[in-house]
């Protein structure tokens, strides 16, 4: 009888020290998530950094036609080595990112030669597939998007809305809370919403895993005010700036469009 009172209390003693160890990891888990968010939205930097690593997410149709446009203001001797991905299914937006690369003016000098690189990913969901069969794809495409984290650890990651984007913005957050990688998640809503956020950006702001997310028409603003307005994106207006020491002072944000 007392050995088995003994083992009973020996349990429970077991159980109770491996309770308080779940707790304990899992509050200062929350505790981390709750300074990452809080970080999220606070400049990295005092005063201008070097070169930065950038991952730039294409999607076909539209998307990739609105990132070339932003990348095209943007002053990409600042953001290097680019990393350019696209769906496993999708090679014209590959071939334009390249078209955009060959076309720079300074891309005959040697320091930007190999600046540049071009990589796909599985698709979380097709267009048309079902919910059923897309939980699998997605397992697979997480994967995929965790060994292409590990691989680049961008500093910067650019994205506008693709389902594609979803996968490496969870990985890169991951990331951050773990302290392995701390990546800042610039996200751009397509100009063709305008009365709510695509998926991908509805994910990224109600998970707060976006560092700043920009929408292009204020019914979007006013539906969903942690995100910043930028107007109509007219491109030849804009001008992306990452933050300097006078930025700084006048928006305390990471990134910053500025009108001309």
């Amino acid at each position: 009888m007392d050995n088995r009172y003994s083992c009973f209390f020996s349990d429970m003693g077991f159980l109770n020290v491996a309770i308080s160890f779940i707790i304990g990891i899992s509050t200062l888990i929350m505790i981390r998530i709750f300074y990452v968010v809080y970080r999220s939205s606070k400049p990295l930097y005092s005063r201008p950094p070097g070169t930065l690593s950038t991952l730039i997410i294409l999607g076909s149709g539209g998307h990739t036609a609105e990132m070339i446009n932003l990348l095209a203001v943007m002053q990409m001797d600042r953001f290097k080595p680019r990393y350019y991905i696209a769906a496993a299914t999708d090679n014209m937006s590959l071939q334009k990112a390249r078209v955009l690369e060959d076309s720079l003016p300074d891309k005959a000098e040697v320091e930007l030669v190999g600046t540049s690189q071009f990589m796909q990913i599985y698709r979380s969901r097709e267009v048309g597939q079902s919910y059923v069969t897309s939980v699998g794809t997605t397992l697979i495409a997480l994967s995929h998007a965790l060994w292409l984290m590990i691989k680049i650890r961008p500093q910067v990651i650019l994205c506008n809305g693709p389902g594609t984007c979803v996968p490496l913005c969870v990985i890169a957050f991951v990331f951050k809370v773990l302290g392995i990688r701390w990546s800042s998640i610039f996200y751009v809503e397509s100009i063709a919403r305008v009365r709510r956020l695509s998926l991908s950006g509805l994910l990224l702001y109600k998970l707060r895993m976006a560092d700043q997310l920009f929408v292009q028409w204020p019914q979007l603003k006013s539906k969903y005010p942690r995100a910043n307005y930028v107007g109509l994106f007219q491109v030849a207006n804009f001008r992306l700036y990452w933050t300097s020491e006078e930025t700084e002072v006048a928006n305390h944000r990471i990134f910053q469009i500025k009108y001309d």
